[in-house]
C-alpha cells in the first residue's frame, strides 16, 4: 500500500459482509487501502481469514468474522468485533449475496428458494443496518453503503433475486431519510463487475436467451457477458463511505468498469385529475383513454451486469 499519500478512511472502522470473495473481497481491499480497519465477513471461514490475511500482508489492517449475517447474532458478532479491534463502527458496506437459481422463475421457484434469497441479500442487510446504525448515530456519523443490482428492474427475470434488490433499494432510502439529521449516510450501490455470480456456461446461456427475447439488448448483452473486474466498483463504494461523500445520501448508484450512473428518485408522472369532491371516480372507460396514452416505452440505454 501507499504510505505516503492522503487516506481517506485513516482511523475509521469498517464492516464488510460478503468480502470473503468477489465485489466483497475488491472493496475489503480498496477500503484498507484508504486507511480503514477492515471485518471481513463471509459464509466460509477460510476464505474470509485468508481476504484478511491478503489486507495484513498488504499492509493494511484487517480481521475475520465468519458466518452469513442473515442468522441472528452474526451482525452484534461483526459490530463487537469491529468495536474492539478499532474502536467504532464507521463504515458499513454489505456485499454478501448468492444467485437466483438457473431458470428459476415464478412458475418454478420453491418458498425454501424464496426465503434463501430474501434472507441473503435483504435479511442480511436489514440485520447489519438494524445493529450498527444506532451504534453510528451515537457517535453521530456514519456511512451505509449497500448493494442492489440492476436486476430490480425485472429485466433479468428471477423471483427473489430482484425482489431482494428492490426492498434493499427502498430500505435505505428510509434509513437515509430517517438519519438524515444524525451524521448518518446511506447510499445504494448497483454494481457490474466478474464474478463468480456473472460467469459459466449457465450464465452466459440465460443472457443469451433474454437477449433472444428481447429483454435485454445489445449493449447490455455485451455488458453482461464481458463485465470488468471488481476492483472497478469497489472504488465507488469506498468514495461512497468518505467524507468526500459527506453530502450524499439516499443515492442509487450504478458502477461497472468505468461507467458511473445513478438512477433518478422515482416520482410520479401526471396522468390526470379532477376533485373527488365534486367527481365520481373515474370509469373503466376513461382510465382506459386515459392510461393507454402514458404506458412507457422500452428504451435502448445501455444497461450493465449485475453482482
Amino acid at each position: 500500500m501507499n504510505s505516503h499519500r492522503a487516506k481517506h478512511l485513516k482511523g475509521r472502522g469498517a464492516v464488510v459482509t460478503g468480502s470473503s470473495r468477489g465485489i466483497g473481497r475488491s472493496v475489503a481491499h480498496a477500503l484498507a487501502a484508504e486507511g480503514a480497519g477492515v471485518v471481513v465477513n463471509g459464509r466460509d471461514r477460510e476464505a474470509s481469514d485468508s481476504v484478511a490475511q491478503e489486507i495484513v500482508d498488504a499492509g493494511g489492517r484487517a480481521i475475520a468474522v465468519s458466518g452469513s449475517a442473515a442468522v441472528p447474532g452474526v451482525a452484534e458478532a461483526l459490530a463487537d468485533a469491529a468495536v474492539s479491534a478499532y474502536g467504532s463502527v464507521d463504515v458499513l458496506i454489505n456485499c454478501a449475496g448468492i444467485a437466483e437459481p438457473p431458470q428459476s422463475s415464478i412458475l418454478n421457484v420453491t418458498d425454501e428458494q424464496w426465503s434463501e434469497l430474501i434472507d441473503a441479500h435483504l435479511t442480511s442487510t436489514f440485520r447489519t443496518c438494524r445493529v450498527i446504525a444506532p451504534l453510528m448515530v451515537a457517535r453521530g456519523r456514519g456511512a451505509i453503503v449497500n448493494t442492489s443490482s440492476f436486476a430490480f428492474l425485472g429485466d433479468f427475470g428471477g423471483t427473489g433475486y430482484p425482489a431482494a434488490k428492490g426492498a434493499v433499494n427502498s430500505l435505505t432510502l428510509a434509513i437515509a431519510a430517517e438519519l438524515a439529521d444524525s451524521g448518518v449516510r446511506a447510499n445504494v450501490v448497483c454494481p457490474g463487475a466478474r464474478t463468480r455470480l456473472s460467469v459459466g456456461e449457465g450464465y452466459e446461456q440465460h443472457i443469451e436467451e433474454l437477449h433472444r427475447r428481447g429483454m435485454l439488448d445489445e449493449a447490455a448483452r455485451y455488458g453482461s457477458l464481458h463485465p470488468a473486474p471488481p476492483e472497478y466498483v469497489a472504488a465507488l463504494y469506498a468514495y461512497l463511505a468518505s467524507d468526500r461523500a459527506a453530502a450524499i445520501t439516499g443515492g442509487v448508484f450504478v458502477g461497472s468498469g468505468c461507467f458511473v450512473g445513478r438512477f433518478e428518485r422515482q416520482t410520479p408522472k401526471f396522468v390526470a385529475y379532477r376533485d373527488h369532491d365534486t367527481a365520481p371516480p373515474w370509469s373503466l372507460d376513461e382510465l382506459a383513454e386515459l392510461v393507454s396514452f402514458t404506458q412507457p416505452t422500452p428504451d435502448s440505454a445501455p444497461r450493465s451486469t449485475d453482482s
